[in-house]
């Protein structure tokens, strides 16, 4: 193997874009592993724990190249791959600003002249300082970062509606701002339904629905999955509530959230009583419509017509109706196990399956008794690897799904998982072909539970948020799925209902 480090000072990017990067160069044939990143500590020390030598120099101004390959030519490819890779990125910043060579402007006081959002993704320990900065210059900004303290987000909400402006965020990953997707978003059509949202892939799913519905979105404005949490008291969604409201463009809100503090939510549903802009719900809990029927409702309430969601079938990967199957007469143990990249979709997916087959154990859970503990007997399990504590010096799974994947393996390999639920999400922001990268895992899982017992058949069930419009295409992604065996679902409810009908077969 062959390692190389280097060290370009001055040259920053943002994280999420070296995690594109990182990715995409990884991918080049002989490269064993290649990690792009700015300089901070969490990152050099990544880096070193790779195994390689970084200079006690590095600062966080600077950006730090590592790479392993099989052998010299292998990384001259690399090399060429990253360095065509961070010309792209410079070009695309060109000209989206229209600036041309004009030097970047090197403080958020001198930005403020040029823009009107700030959109930051920096290491959490950072992220405060930023974000001050920018609300103080008289910025609304968009803040991508996670691990941010709920003492932080509040004083930074406190000063934004002092400043009046709009904080979304932290670990905002998702937005629509006059047309504009900002993080992971999709590729939907302008329209009239502006959003708030206190999650991401809850947002997608919603937006991905409307699409599907042929309806379009003014805006949508994140605003922090904690943001409708007791502690910040929906600060945020107070704020963006306003701002659509007195959007001449925006005739209609959703309001996407997973599970709210009860006492927040009411405060909240008699701040809209106050709104002249009718207001819909797609907040998540015990007892509460799931998104797909939130969105249903929705658009009966305005007059639109409630479309047959998409679904394809493994048989031929054509749009088909599903019909649950029979019980089986089996009586060994079998459990739902859901891989989610999407917080939110994970939640519902959990809200949906307790109804059935009671609590649902998980990093995320939604009670603190079911939290997932070393040792725990096999159980119906859902997991979060978008979650915090996963992507903490990661990137996110929708970028890199390394980790989901091998979790995939190993409940294939586990006679008691009795079907996959996975979620796969499309968009600006992702990975450029996950539904290969998964279909490829699927193909896998499958044979690998065969092999291990061949009357285990290891059902697989794949909810797919997306557009056609997206870089990876909707229906395209969708057959390569299916190709692989997997029912894949435009709706995440849809999914786990399917999911709960195959795990009674099983």
């Amino acid at each position: 193997m062959t390692d190389h480090v280097e060290v370009r000072s001055g040259a920053y990017y943002d994280s999420v874009s070296l995690m594109q990067v990182s990715q995409s160069v990884r991918g080049t044939a002989g490269v064993t592993d290649a990690m792009i990143g700015m300089g901070t500590d969490l990152n050099v020390g990544m880096i070193r724990d790779l195994g390689f030598d970084v200079p006690d120099t590095v600062s966080p101004n600077d950006l730090v190249v590592a790479l392993r390959a099989a052998d010299e030519g292998a990384l001259a490819d690399a090399r060429t791959a990253l360095d065509a890779a961070l010309a792209a990125l410079k070009a695309a910043a060109r000209s989206a600003s229209g600036t041309g060579e004009a030097a970047p402007a090197r403080t958020m006081a001198v930005a403020a002249h040029h823009a009107d959002l700030a959109l930051i993704s920096v290491p959490g320990e950072h992220a405060f300082v930023e974000a001050m900065d920018a609300v103080e210059s008289g910025l609304s900004v968009m803040l991508f970062s996670d691990n941010v303290s709920v003492d932080q987000e509040i004083a930074l909400k406190d000063a934004a509606a002092h400043h009046d402006v709009l904080v979304m965020g932290p670990d905002c990953g998702t937005a629509v701002v006059s047309g504009v997707a900002l993080g992971f978003a999709n590729a939907v059509r302008p329209g009239a339904i502006g959003m708030v949202a206190a999650s991401g892939t809850g947002a997608q799913q919603v937006m991905c629905l409307l699409e599907a519905a042929g309806v379009g979105v003014s805006h949508c404005l994140g605003v922090g999955g904690r943001d409708l949490s007791a502690a910040v008291g929906a600060r945020s969604t107070r704020a963006a509530l306003a701002a659509l409201d007195a959007d001449p463009q925006t005739t209609a809100i959703i309001v996407v959230s997973k599970p709210p503090a009860a006492e927040v939510l009411a405060d909240l549903e008699e701040y809209v009583a106050t709104l002249s802009t009718p207001v819909h719900w797609a907040t998540l809990g015990p007892g509460r419509p799931d998104l797909t029927t939130a969105v249903e409702s929705a658009l009966t309430a305005l007059g639109h017509e409630v479309p047959q969601w998409s679904r394809w079938l493994p048989e031929d990967g054509s749009v088909l109706d599903a019909s649950p199957a029979e019980p089986a007469s089996s009586t060994d143990p079998r459990f739902l196990r859901g891989i989610f990249v999407g917080g939110t979709l994970a939640d519902e997916a959990m809200l949906i399956a307790a109804e059935r087959l009671g609590p649902i154990r998980s990093n995320i859970p939604l009670s603190p008794d079911l939290a997932l503990t070393p040792g725990d007997a096999p159980t119906h399990t859902v997991l979060d690897m978008g979650d915090d504590e996963m992507t903490r010096g990661r990137p996110h799974p929708m970028i890199d799904p390394t980790l989901r994947l091998s979790r995939i393996a190993t409940e294939a390999a586990d006679p008691t998982c009795g079907v996959l639920l996975l979620d796969l999400v499309l968009g600006y922001g992702s990975h450029p072909d996950p539904a290969g990268e998964l279909a490829d895992s699927i193909r896998a899982a499958r044979t690998a539970a065969a092999d291990s017992d061949p009357a285990r058949t290891l059902p697989v069930v794949v909810a797919l948020v997306g557009v056609e419009g997206d870089p990876q295409g909707l229906d395209r992604s969708a057959r390569v799925l299916a190709a692989a065996g997997a029912e894949v679902y435009l709706s995440n409810a849809a999914a786990t209902r399917r999911a709960l009908d195959l795990l009674a077969a099983s």
